[in-house]
């Protein structure tokens, strides 16, 4: 029987050797440039990804081990969270735009409500509730080829936004609840404008 290994072909050497254990210059400054990272997370229920952004340096490099991650509102659902409370272990994915490559960053993170730390956002007298201090285990960065083959970076490919259904449709759609679909879609708007931070 084949194994799995002997379907491909054994990884070039650069790639091998390029995973780090601490996040040297190049990182930092990649990190300095994303505006979104995914954040992989699991627990025994089963694994989860989501994304985070903000202005870029929005994630910040507390050492060449640790970065630290403003947690902002979102769903409230806090599956992140919980999954960090009963597995630490996650992974990220820094995405800069326009740029092919990515950096990917896997450790264990830990949640913190620390108000020195929660201070080093300030958005309008507004601070995160929490923040995620990552220590890093490796970091690497990621060539660009599912960028390139997905053409995420070129405005040619973006879809006629009229293509899919809009947000408040498509969760009316899935769940049952007395709004309608339009008043889904202005509540949603509504906290695009208002309630970002």
């Amino acid at each position: 029987m084949t194994s799995l290994r002997d379907r491909y072909p054994q990884p070039l050497e650069r790639a091998v050797l390029k995973t780090q254990r601490h996040l040297d210059a190049h990182m930092q400054r990649f990190i300095a440039l994303s505006p979104f990272v995914c954040l992989g997370s699991s627990s025994p229920d089963g694994a989860d990804v989501t994304p985070r952004g903000d202005v870029a340096g929005f994630v910040h490099v507390l050492d060449d081990a640790t970065i630290l991650i403003p947690d902002w509102p979102g769903n409230n659902r806090l599956d992140t969270l919980t999954n960090i409370e009963a597995n630490p272990e996650v992974g990220l994915l820094f995405l800069i735009p326009g740029v092919s490559e990515s950096l990917r960053v896997n450790g264990a993170a830990e949640i913190s409500i620390d108000p020195e730390l929660l201070r080093r956002w300030d958005v309008g007298g507004k601070q995160p509730r929490s923040v995620l201090r990552v220590s890093v285990r490796e970091a690497f960065l990621h060539c660009g080829k599912a960028i390139i083959r997905s053409r995420l970076w070129d405005a040619t490919a973006q879809i006629d936004r009229a293509s899919l259904p809009t947000y408040g449709q498509m969760l009316k759609d899935q769940i049952e609840v007395c709004d309608t679909a339009e008043e889904i879609q202005v509540s949603v708007e509504e906290g695009y404008k208002s309630r970002l931070y």
